[in-house]
């Protein structure tokens, strides 16, 4: 009877023992080394750098702005194309107006980096070049805005245009400015009393501002080269 019941308990033990499941082990893998993570990365945000300081440095150089609405193109417009003179007499003398008004030149002076719509040729003494996109209407108070910017940019001193001064000369309290306009219409030089900033700039006009005394009238012939 002992006997059988051992031979049970024995035969039971071995049961239970093989019924039961073993735990299943996961095997941990060994994963990717993290210093070659870190060095990619840093070489990747390094790369992202020079690439934008590269482009930084090859960025369009910001030119002059807008004077009175008008801009300083790379090259000179044809669309519109014609000529007005502008002589300027202090106390009987003809000053003559500064040589590539409204023309920028880069930091040697050698190159031309932009053109104001209106400007002025060296080889074209006192001509007003109108060169625009556009058929608009300009005066002589945004030329001289553009000649006030320009000077100013390269070193020469303010030039303007008010009830006090004209370029570069003051009126004094004994001046009196006197103005003309000849719109080549063969009427000749015409006494001019509105105001000088307003005065249009229209093809072959020839346009006078004196500071008297003494009054030159009528005031000096002006003849555009030959091609204006």
């Amino acid at each position: 009877m002992a006997t059988k019941s051992r031979a049970k308990a024995a035969a039971g033990a071995g049961k239970g023992k093989a019924g039961r499941r073993s735990p299943v082990r996961v095997k941990r893998g060994a994963g990717m080394p993290l210093l070659p993570i870190v060095v990619g990365s840093i070489l990747i945000i390094l790369a992202i750098v020079m690439i934008g300081f590269i482009v930084y440095l090859q960025r369009p150089a910001a030119g002059p702005q807008k004077v009175a609405g008008i801009p300083c193109d790379q090259l000179q417009h044809s669309q519109v194309h014609y000529h007005t003179a502008l002589q300027i007499i202090y106390h009987g003398v003809t000053t003559n107006l500064t040589d590539d008004i409204g023309i920028q030149t880069d930091s040697t002076g050698a190159n031309v980096s932009c053109y104001y719509w209106l400007h002025v040729h060296a080889q074209n003494k006192n001509v007003i070049h109108i060169e625009s996109p556009a058929n608009d209407t300009f005066t002589l108070g945004q030329f001289f805005d553009v000649w006030n910017a320009w000077s100013q940019a390269n070193g020469k001193g303010a030039q303007k245009l008010d009830a006090t001064h004209v370029s570069t000369f003051t009126v004094g309290a004994v001046d009196r400015v006197v103005t003309y306009i000849d719109l080549g219409d063969g009427k000749g030089a015409q006494p001019y009393t509105g105001d000088l900033r307003s005065i249009p700039l229209k093809s072959h006009e020839v346009i006078t501002i004196e500071i008297t005394p003494p009054d030159v009238n009528p005031p000096p012939p002006f003849t555009f080269p030959s091609g204006l």
